[in-house]
């Protein structure tokens, strides 16, 4: 097999101890992913006698499409993400997703003996787990402990621990700690913390929790990393098969994935597969949540080493006077007019201001939405309501990437689950009459009945009843002449319709099927669409859920089984809750490549945070940094409770506020110094004065605005 040997003078003169991998590490816009795809498609020219399919990674779901789209416009190959065709891309969660399913059968008879020995029956076929559900009956399996105050601490919720405990339990499978090891890690790295009650409590109710998962077939994403890297990893027959399926390995964005993939790939090194690897020293946008950079920086000690040149077009070439102007406040820093500042004393105002500099550009033609973002380290509803409502009456398209809304949100979906409440028995606590009337517009607004009577017939005859609510009789109305023969008639036709679906109660993903069927069948808006198929598939794992533990065994002991209508009530309440988002995965559509911008992303203005924008690989001509003075540029990093104890690079040391603060400090240098290299023309650092709260902003940015020329003068700069 022809070896990847084709490197750039800009290698190391170290003399590598295995030639078959190729590390390329550059910053964001050095071509990193070029490079990539350049060493696949000279792999795919290769000679066929040895072609079996090459294994590719991407850091997330909507990178892989993105990626997957490149590879096939540059080397002119089938879609790299169908199963069937020579290669095959996976993000690494979903190839251990894949694999551990494809190799259930192998792994059962190891995992029998560690679960209860009097199980009289085979573990059940893997059935995975989405996080929202496993949270939900994570909860309800810790019940007791948390009634009991054994496992709850003053002003932490017990969702909220239920959630961090969970987390802890990611953490350990994505770096490859045994989830026995998690108390007393927890232990040494938190001596003093007062975050919970009782680690060995924890790590006893993990231990419960993997056990219960797994007697009834359920994977989460923790224990199918585990279940891969512990168990199937390590059998000899699987990494000869492994090994023999694919012939060369490609994973973008190393600096993005879990410790635990690091023995994926010395693996196929060791049996003289080639990889391709490309890494960015500012990158780490994962770090905390789940990702261990550094450990995996260490394959670069295995293979051929390729530095790519620092891109020398947009703002990166600014990096260094600026990082050293954020760690010395006092040094005078001069800026180019390309960065500049826009300060104002509100946070009212700084919104109206910045868009009406980017509606004047729009409208100048000096620059496209699509050629725009504004990132923040965060970003609450208010600001992201008050963005929307001014672009669109400007008549500016706007989007907010990967908002992540409630899919209750929906005023259709809110509409169904009052519906639900309607037909099935117990469940009037979710129904009043501003609900009953939103759901009478929604669903017979097309029949002619409008906001006005809805809430008249919500007021007369709705019987609210906490067992049975029910809509009566439009009678019962004293001058139910008001309404009309056209809203009388669809009212008292949507009863009929009701009085059959009481009737004829079905399962109730068969139910929402048929009321989706009656009332949304004309509906063709997107967002729409996209809400209810949502709301379909997120019922249909509810219920595949249930009926999974209610067809397990001991049915008259299992505390989690449950009748119909108190799981339509959990499932309402899970909806109500906020928990399920509108849109689960990233807006793939405005990703764009690391480094390369797109000629055409999308129509509209990108509005995300920093951890956002990172995360999807965008690239603009221009940035508008909101809230340059926020403290939360420093202090808003994203980290999962724990994470920084599973760190590879620092195992079994105590984690001290030392630690938060540097770690802080080093990862707003990254943030800094990659979306100054995302920047290829301006950045509007944006400033008020005062915060959302009132309180005087003075962040780690200030030195910055405080240098930056303010932006009239910028632009009198810049045009001349």
């Amino acid at each position: 097999m022809q070896h990847f040997n084709q490197f750039s003078s800009s290698s190391d003169s170290r003399s590598p101890r295995d030639a078959l991998g190729l590390w390329i590490e550059g910053k964001t816009g050095s071509g990193k992913t070029t490079r990539l795809i350049q060493q696949f498609s000279s792999w795919m020219a290769q000679p066929q006698a040895d072609f079996r399919s090459g294994l590719i990674f991407a850091a997330s779901g909507s990178n892989a499409e993105t990626f997957s789209a490149r590879l096939v416009a540059d080397s002119g190959q089938d879609q790299p993400h169908q199963p069937n065709q020579t290669h095959q891309i996976f993000t690494p969660i979903r190839f251990f997703e894949a694999e551990v399913t494809a190799y259930w059968p192998q792994l059962t008879p190891q995992l029998t003996p560690q679960l209860m020995p009097q199980l009289g029956y085979p573990i059940l076929p893997p059935l995975r787990l989405r996080p929202e559900k496993e949270q939900e009956l994570a909860a309800r399996l810790w019940q007791p402990e948390l009634a009991s105050g054994r496992f709850r601490r003053i002003g932490v919720s017990d969702a909220r621990l239920v959630e961090r405990t969970l987390s802890l339990f990611q953490l350990a499978a994505a770096s490859g700690t045994a989830r026995e090891q998690i108390p007393q890690i927890l232990q040494q790295g938190l001596p003093d913390s007062a975050v919970m009650a009782d680690w060995a409590c924890a790590g006893m109710l993990l231990e419960r929790w993997w056990r219960w998962c797994l007697e009834r077939g359920l994977l989460t994403y923790s224990i199918i990393t585990e279940l891969y890297w512990r168990y199937l990893l390590p059998q000899t027959h699987y990494q000869s098969e492994l090994t023999q399926r694919f012939s060369a390995v490609f994973a973008d964005d190393l600096d993005e994935y879990p410790a635990v993939m690091r023995s994926l790939l010395e693996l196929f090194l060791d049996r003289n597969v080639p990889i391709v690897c490309t890494f960015n020293p500012i990158g780490a946008v994962r770090l905390g949540l789940r990702a261990d950079p550094d450990d995996l920086a260490k394959l670069a000690e295995r293979v051929q080493v390729e530095r790519l040149a620092d891109p020398t077009l947009g703002l990166g070439v600014w990096q260094q006077p600026i990082l050293e102007a954020i760690h010395q406040p006092l040094t005078l820093l001069q800026l180019p007019d390309a960065i500049c500042t826009l300060q104002t004393v509100s946070k009212a105002q700084l919104l109206r201001q910045m868009a009406d500099l980017i509606s004047a550009a729009v409208e100048s033609g000096q620059v496209r939405p699509s050629e725009i973002a504004i990132v923040a380290p965060g970003l609450d509803a208010i600001t992201r309501y008050t963005l929307q409502s001014i672009f669109s009456r400007r008549q500016i398209p706007l989007i907010s990437l990967n908002s992540q809304q409630p899919l209750v949100s929906s005023s259709l979906v809110r509409a169904l689950l009052s519906l639900m409440a309607l037909v099935y028995p117990g469940q009037g606590q979710w129904l009043s009459r501003e609900s009953v009337a939103e759901m009478l517009v929604v669903l017979l607004q097309p029949a002619g009945l409008d906001p006005v009577r809805a809430g008249l017939l919500a007021d007369y005859c709705f019987a609210s009843d906490p067992s049975q609510p029910q809509l009566l009789a439009v009678t019962e109305f004293s001058r139910w002449d008001r309404l009309g023969y056209q809203a009388t008639a669809a009212y008292e036709n949507f009863l009929g319709w009701l009085a059959v679906a009481k009737s004829e109660i079905s399962a109730p993903i068969e139910w929402l099927e048929r009321a989706v069927e009656r009332f949304f069948s004309d509906c063709h808006a997107p967002d729409q669409l996209a809400a209810l198929q949502q709301l379909l598939e997120t019922a249909q794992h509810c219920w595949q859920i249930e009926s999974r533990l209610l067809t397990h065994a001991d049915l008259a002991q299992e505390v989690l089984s449950q009748p119909v209508s108190q799981s339509v009530g959990q499932f309402i309440q899970l909806l109500r809750s906020g928990v399920i988002p509108a849109n689960p995965t990233a807006d793939h559509w405005v990703d764009q490549p690391s480094d390369q911008p797109s000629d055409q992303p999308s129509a509209a203005i990108t509005l995300a945070t920093v951890y956002q924008y990172r995360s999807a690989k965008c690239r603009h001509r221009w940035q508008f940094w909101l809230d340059a003075g926020s403290p939360f540029w420093l202090t808003g990093g994203v980290m999962l409770f724990g994470a920084p104890l599973f760190w590879q690079s620092r195992p079994q040391q105590v984690w001290t506020a030392a630690d938060s603060l540097a770690a802080a400090q080093a990862n707003l240098d990254r943030e800094v110094a990659d979306l100054l290299n995302r920047a290829t023309e301006r950045i509007y650092l944006c400033h008020s004065e005062l915060g959302i709260n009132g309180e005087e902003q003075s962040g780690a940015l200030m030195p910055l605005v405080s240098a930056a020329l303010p932006v009239d003068a910028a632009d009198l700069a810049v045009s001349t």
